[in-house]
């Protein structure tokens, strides 16, 4: 397939993504929208000139919409249509490529739009779900012999976290304050967190309702995710070691998450397909799924600190996954727990066996006992003030490039 719009070939918003996002147009009014290259092309007006005429059960123009929830409850019939058809509508030689009206009255460069939120998000939840995470984390903070807590094998463990707090790339980060308790102290202090971090996860949104005591197998489950977002679950290290136990984390995490602007569809992934890691001791059957079912995209973190260039301090694959999403999303449900058209599922971080993969700086810097040198020559333990994290994600294959563009976030001192 090749697009009547130009692109460079290592653009994450090629012809075979089509993604979608929401938008604010030339500071003039927000609606949904896809993007092609470096071309954000506003869905309301192609609604408006008749180019979704024929798909079924699209019958307003409900991207005219302030995020996407009502696009995607929809559901895949309609939503893959769209995304055909605007897939086919960008082909060289369509009648949309030789509309220059509505290209001109649809189109827009990059600084003329301003990203929303997607999707508003009615509940949050974050698991935990890669095992050479979880087991660098058991390995510091309990007994390295017995790493992984005697249930994790057996389940996708999780928590539900603060949807309010989750906000769009490019949104800046207060550091939070809470209580920690230092090692050498005999009480809790109060202050700015010391030991902030950064989580490098994928979110899935889910695109139904459903009513408490259903629930989602796994054969179902990819039919109810409409696509993926970046998303780094900001972490206070110090608030959370001491506040954990016995709930789990509650100030380390709900003070900001942040996300990437486009979500990706399952159906663009779908080349991306790779083969799950073996689980070992077997799952039950509620747990049990078939064919490939984890996603070879590649994941990136660059650390910049302020007045100075980025670095890439982070390289991981969201294939290592122990637990995929359809299982996180059939043990989410099978006790009955009801889900939310725009309900955000996040991965837990991710990391892989090399440390050049470990996706946080409490891994890559082992609690900071090996801080990582900067190339103006500043260390790291953790992140400072006014430095910017941005995470990236793209899958590659025969040709084929489908990125999620990135996640930024700053660091700004404490309220």
């Amino acid at each position: 397939m090749k697009s009547f719009v130009e692109y460079s070939s290592n653009s994450d918003f090629s012809i075979h993504n089509i993604p979608f996002g929401v938008a604010v147009f030339n500071k003039e009014f927000i609606g949904c929208c896809t993007r092609i290259g470096d071309q954000v092309v506003d869905l309301a007006t192609l609604y408006d000139l008749a180019y979704f005429e024929e798909i079924e059960g699209l019958d307003d123009n409900i991207f005219e919409a302030y995020t996407l929830n009502e696009f995607i409850e929809l559901g895949k019939p309609v939503t893959n249509a769209v995304r055909l058809k605007i897939q086919e509508l960008l082909l060289e030689g369509s009648i949309l490529s030789k509309d220059e009206k509505t290209i001109e009255a649809a189109f827009y460069d990059l600084d003329q739009v301003k990203m929303m939120m997607p999707v508003h998000i009615p509940n949050y939840t974050d698991f935990y779900s890669s095992i050479e995470h979880a087991t660098n984390v058991g390995k510091m903070f309990r007994d390295p012999a017995n790493a992984l807590l005697p249930n994790w094998k057996h389940l996708p463990v999780g928590y539900h976290g603060r949807a309010s707090s989750i906000v769009v790339s490019g949104t800046d980060i207060n550091r939070p304050k809470g209580q920690m308790k230092p090692a050498d102290a005999d009480k809790p202090v109060f202050g700015p967190c010391k030991q902030l971090d950064f989580e490098l996860e994928i979110a899935f949104i889910v695109n139904k309702n459903t009513e408490m005591g259903e629930s989602i197998s796994t054969k179902e489950a990819e039919d109810a995710i409409f696509g993926m977002v970046v998303f780094n679950d900001w972490s206070a290290r110090d608030i959370q070691s001491w506040e954990y136990v016995p709930l789990g984390p509650f100030l380390a995490k709900n003070f900001g998450s942040s996300v990437s602007p486009w979500v990706v569809t399952l159906e663009a992934l779908e080349p991306f397909k790779t083969t799950s890691p073996t689980q070992d001791p077997e799952v039950l059957d509620y747990l049990k799924f078939e064919g490939d079912k984890n996603y070879d995209i590649n994941l990136e973190v660059y650390l910049q600190p302020e007045n100075g260039e980025a670095n890439l301090i982070s390289e991981s694959n969201y294939k290592h996954m122990y637990w995929n999403m359809t299982q996180q999303l059939a043990h989410h449900t099978v006790n009955g727990c009801n889900v939310e058209v725009g309900d955000m599922y996040a991965s837990g971080t991710i990391s892989g066996s090399d440390p050049k993969s470990f996706g946080s700086m409490l891994e890559l810097t082992w609690r900071g006992q090996n801080p990582i040198t900067l190339s103006n020559g500043e260390e790291r333990k953790f992140i400072d003030d006014n430095d910017t994290v941005t995470m990236k994600a793209w899958a590659e294959k025969d040709g084929m490039r489908v990125g999620f563009g990135e996640v930024s976030g700053k660091i700004i001192p404490t309220k």
